[in-house]
């Protein structure tokens, strides 16, 4: 039946040569898979009908949905890619191999049958549920249990990160990836919770918003309200209640309205096709959330779309219908104009019908409603003897270009990561002085304009003027600013910009460009230059170089030697925020390791602990603790307890002076930092040419951390002022940064924590 339905859908203009290779397709991928069958117990072959179905109602041509019947055989069954260039067509090979390579990896197997990524993710499911049940409780920090993991989001990052790569080959071969995701999550209902939840939070991360940088409207609003049905259960319930309760009343007056429209039109000779538009789920979620609004605030949950021949005809409808019903400020948008990055356009609007409630008209040519609704797709719909399609080269262009700088990301999480923040994240328009449009990500600064405009304006950026002012070059650029780059004769970046405490840069493919610049430099130059940076910011903490292992450090960052990190810090490889971070970590299990072998000796495993929690003391239960207040230790620090008389314990910094003057040792208990739940004390010193404003400022930044500033005492003399601090953190890396931010202030010489003594 399913092959039937598929055979009657398919394009009208499909000849029978076209018809006859998908009956082929179909009969080879049946065999292939014939015994298989899905987590929903359905033989496979569904699956593979499903795809080829979704890909036919795109109407792109017969060796693709070809492909899409035989996409799974390669990787899944015993046909060989030879198999299929021996009976298909060269091009359906082809397409099948571009899918096959997106898979390409360590493969998990099950009775010697190659399962594909979908059910791969369950086999290691099932391999976390068995660790876990031969340990009983599954433990967060289980070695075992976190390789696992780690291998599930390593191989879901590569295959993802060859789906982006094999987008700029061959667009083909993501549509064919995009209908498995779709039809996957009509089917997710079958798999495990904790699963549905992680595919469909990855669906809404990636694969929606790759179907509309596609301008695919149709398969990113049900991929939408699929993924959020499952990342958000409650509210998706919410919402579809509230649309249900309403439907008929609504349907009514969205006929109403269309006839109003139809009627307007026809008296003042316009020709236009007038719809009610369906307002999906997910996208009024959106509006709720960005607008703070409730469902019943929603203006556009009533939405009704007018189709006319041309562009002056769009304008002239929008003037026409806008002197007929009161417009609402502000909720007017020209994507004719001023098109979507991923090339939509249209005219948007929002009235006041004359039941005193809103509607959103969307106003456009046929043409665009096509482009709108498949996409990258639209160039096959009805293109039999047309000319070049013009919009079509633009999008692959711009997916070149796109890729051709994400090659140089090799590692599969930060590639990944660099899609999410650069290409899928929210975007901002902004002009160059000649007045070009420039499409960046939301929160991007005035280098990551640079970088984008070129990789040489990024690399001797200076300064930059927004509507014709100075700013700084952290300014967050926003939708509108005219932006002009001040630069240098010669130079390069700064290896702050790659600090990301400062945030100076926030889009990957500035980062990349960065540190494909100091690569380039030389090699001792780049050593020297990451162990200063090192030592600077330890010597802030009040740690000592001298006091780490480098060589231990060094492997967990996956560097043979010392030259090798500090080289990895100089180019920006590495950021000294994931040092500060292992090393706060590194000493917390170490600590952990001494507490087991106590407990061990002393034959207990219950857990050696004391007031709220803050420090354990190895050995001893129950005894009462006070944090010293000569050193005031915090998180991350090494420390001991000096056991008092009738105090309980004390617990130093391990390099408190009066500890280390301290003659009966017999006193000193091994004590260890237990869950983080508390703030801690910790002195700081900031050292800084006096101007008005920078006690405001220095205020200002401690408060945006989130950190309470339990003392402050100022001393200014001959125009310089110090400050010392009581700042209560959580741990050192909060420390780090915001002696960071602290130090990047005007005028500030120097922020570091005060040493004990």
């Amino acid at each position: 039946m399913q092959i039937e339905l598929l055979m009657q859908n398919l394009p009208e203009y499909y000849s029978p040569a076209d018809r006859e290779l998908v009956q082929r397709a179909y009969r080879t991928a049946e065999l292939a898979h014939r015994g298989l069958e899905r987590a929903s117990g359905e033989p496979y072959i569904n699956h593979c009908v499903a795809v080829a179905a979704i890909l036919a109602d795109l109407r792109v041509p017969s060796n693709v949905v070809a492909a899409g019947l035989l996409h799974d055989t390669v990787e899944d069954t015993a046909l060989t890619l030879e198999d299929l260039e021996r009976d298909f067509d060269p091009e359906v090979a082809k397409l099948v191999d571009g899918v096959t390579k997106l898979t390409h990896l360590p493969r998990v197997s099950r009775s010697d049958q190659s399962i594909d990524l979908f059910e791969r993710e369950t086999l290691l499911d099932q391999e976390q549920r068995e660790i876990a049940a031969r340990r009983g409780l599954p433990d967060p920090e289980d070695e075992e249990l976190s390789r696992a993991r780690s291998r599930r989001a390593d191989l879901a990052s590569e295959t993802l990160r060859k789906t982006f790569l094999a987008m700029g080959e061959d667009i083909r071969v993501v549509l064919i990836k995009l209908a498995d995701r779709l039809h996957n999550m009509r089917t997710l209902g079958y798999v495990p919770e904790v699963k549905r939840k992680r595919i469909a939070r990855q669906t809404l991360d990636i694969f929606a918003p790759l179907a509309s940088r596609l301008g695919i409207w149709q398969v990113k609003w049900e991929l939408e309200d699929l993924a959020f049905r499952y990342t958000n259960p409650d509210t998706y319930k919410e919402i579809a209640e509230n649309l249900a309760e309403r439907r008929s009343e609504r349907e009514s007056q969205v006929v109403k309205i269309v006839d109003a429209l139809q009627s307007l039109l026809q008296q003042n000779n316009f020709k236009a096709e007038v719809t009610g538009r369906p307002k999906h789920i997910y996208s009024i979620y959106k509006k709720m959330q960005e607008k703070g609004l409730a469902f019943n605030s929603i203006r556009d949950v009533r939405a009704v779309r007018i189709i006319v021949k041309d562009i002056p005809t769009c304008y002239s409808v929008l003037g026409l219908i806008h002197t007929r019903w009161r417009p609402i400020p502000g909720e007017f948008d020209d994507y004719i104009a001023a098109p979507k990055d991923n090339f939509y356009q249209s005219l948007h609007t929002a009235l006041i019908f004359d039941d005193g409630r809103t509607i959103e008209v969307q106003i456009r040519t046929q043409e665009m409603h096509e482009s709108a609704e498949y996409g990258i797709a639209a160039h096959w719909r009805y293109k039999e003897g047309s000319p070049r399609d013009e919009n079509y080269e633009r999008r692959i262009v711009w997916l070149r270009q796109i890729m051709e700088w994400m090659q140089e990301v090799e590692d599969a999480g930060e590639f990944v990561d660099s899609m999410k923040t650069d290409v899928f994240s929210d975007r901002v328009y902004v002009f160059t002085p000649n007045g070009d449009i420039i499409d960046l990500p939301a929160g991007s600064t005035s280098i990551d304009f640079a970088y984008h405009v070129h990789t040489e304006v990024g690399n001797r950026c200076r300064g930059a003027k927004v509507n014709g002012k100075l700013v700084p070059l952290e300014y967050i650029l926003k939708t509108g600013d005219q932006v002009e780059i001040l630069t240098a004769k010669r130079g390069g970046p700064s290896r702050d910009w790659l600090n990301p405490n400062l945030k100076l840069v926030n889009t990957n493919r500035a980062r990349s460009k960065i540190r494909h610049w100091f690569k380039k430099q030389d090699e001792d130059q780049n050593i020297s230059s990451g162990k200063n940076l090192l030592e600077r910011e330890l010597r802030r903490l009040s740690i000592s170089l001298a006091d780490i292992n480098l060589g231990k450090l060094s492997r967990e960052f996956g560097y043979n030697s010392s030259d090798e990190l500090f080289s990895g810090v100089g180019v920006g490889d590495l950021s000294i925020s994931k040092i500060i971070n292992a090393l706060t970590a590194a000493e917390r299990d170490e600590e952990q390791e001494i507490l087991t072998q106590i407990q061990r000796k002393a034959g207990t495993t219950d857990p050696v602990t004391f007031g709220d929690d803050a420090v354990s003391v190895l050995g001893l239960k129950g005894l009462l603790t006070t944090l010293a207040r000569c050193c005031k230790p915090a998180p991350g620090d090494e420390i001991v307890g000096y056991i008092t008389r009738g105090r309980g314990a004390t617990i130093h910094r391990s390099d408190c002076p009066n500890i280390l003057r301290i003659r009966d040792r017999e006193r000193l208990a091994r004590v260890s930092w237990g869950e983080p739940k508390a703030t801690y004390p910790v002195d700081v010193r900031i050292k800084a040419y006096d101007r008005d404003g920078l006690l405001r400022d220095v205020s200002t930044v401690i408060a945006e951390e989130g950190i309470n500033m339990k003392q402050v005492q100022v001393d200014v003399s001959q125009n310089q002022a110090t400050f010392d601090l009581t700042l209560e953190v959580g741990d050192i890396s909060q420390l780090s940064r915001v002696l960071n931010l602290l130090e990047n202030l005007p005028n500030v010489m120097d922020a570091r924590r005060v040493k004990p003594g």
